[in-house]
């Protein structure tokens, strides 16, 4: 049977220092070498995910952007790519001028090649500087701190991501909802607990659309999804066989058909692995 693995990176995948073990990564490449079809479904931009699983080879594309786009391994490109239509965009940003929190503003580069940020706050604060001291140097991803977004870029936003407290982040995040129908997914940072996150997409971007394109493009004739968070719950809903790993949220775990070792034990790949053989 043709099976599609597909899995979430942070709290899944990734050990707690947000890397793949050497384990997982030989592991992985072994068996796509063997045929098998393996793929991420994740939060990160391809700035971050082609860094991240750099030493680990497959061919299937990779749902990025909770959905919002695919991204070639092989080809170190985007497809899919779903924007955030300019009457949405003027909405949520009339959100934020009223908000505790200032988003992150992602939009596609005119010549597709990769993201330029804008952040138009005159300060950041220590958590979005440490998030923007993490990825400044990638080359996928460019920032334009303390600019508000140009007019002309405002019709490519992929994307608005916000860090703040609980209370910050929920009072936008309602707010976004009663503007927009925006897809609006909020949840605790897994590695700094007092830290909450804020993802707005454009209307019907999920993991779970995403995970369903990867099923038509590649035939797989069943699906096995792995994750920990709420924002992998509407993917694992739609897999053949959802996976949730021992460290999951309670929430996510309840609507788990197996449940498989933690994140930091190499439950995904040993999982996969023992799976691809047995259905061979």
């Amino acid at each position: 049977m043709k099976t599609l693995y597909i899995t979430d990176l942070d709290g899944t995948l990734l050990h707690d220092n947000a890397q793949v073990s050497e384990f997982t990564a030989r592991t992985l490449t072994a068996l796509t070498r063997r045929g098998a079809l393996i793929s991420v479904a994740t939060a990160r931009t391809p700035a971050t995910v082609s860094q991240i699983m750099a030493e680990v080879h497959t061919t299937v594309p990779m749902v990025v952007m909770t959905g919002a786009a695919m991204w070639s391994p092989l080809s170190h490109t985007f497809s899919d790519l779903q924007l955030i239509e300019r009457d949405r965009v003027d909405a949520l940003q009339r959100v934020f001028a009223t908000s505790a929190v200032t988003p992150f503003c992602y939009t596609l580069a005119a010549d597709s090649t990769h993201l330029e940020v804008y952040h138009a706050a005159v300060e950041l604060t220590p958590a979005e500087q440490y998030f923007v001291d993490l990825r400044k140097k990638l080359s996928l991803k460019h920032f334009d701190l303390h600019s508000d977004t140009p007019d002309a870029a405002l019709n490519r936003v992929a994307l608005f991501f916000a860090i703040g407290s609980e209370a910050d982040i929920v009072a936008a995040a309602e707010a976004a909802k009663a503007a927009t129908d925006c897809y609006v997914s909020y949840y605790k940072d897994i590695y700094f607990p007092d830290t909450w996150l804020l993802e707005i997409f454009g209307h019907g971007v999920s993991k779970a659309h995403g995970v369903e394109r990867l099923r038509q493009l590649t035939g797989a004739e069943r699906v096995v999804v792995f994750g920990d968070n709420l924002n992998d719950i509407a993917m694992m809903q739609c897999a053949d066989v959802a996976v949730a790993v021992e460290n999951a949220l309670p929430q996510t775990k309840a609507v788990a058909n197996v449940i498989i070792g933690a994140n930091n034990s190499d439950a995904v790949a040993r999982y996969i692995l023992e799976d691809f053989d047995k259905n061979q």
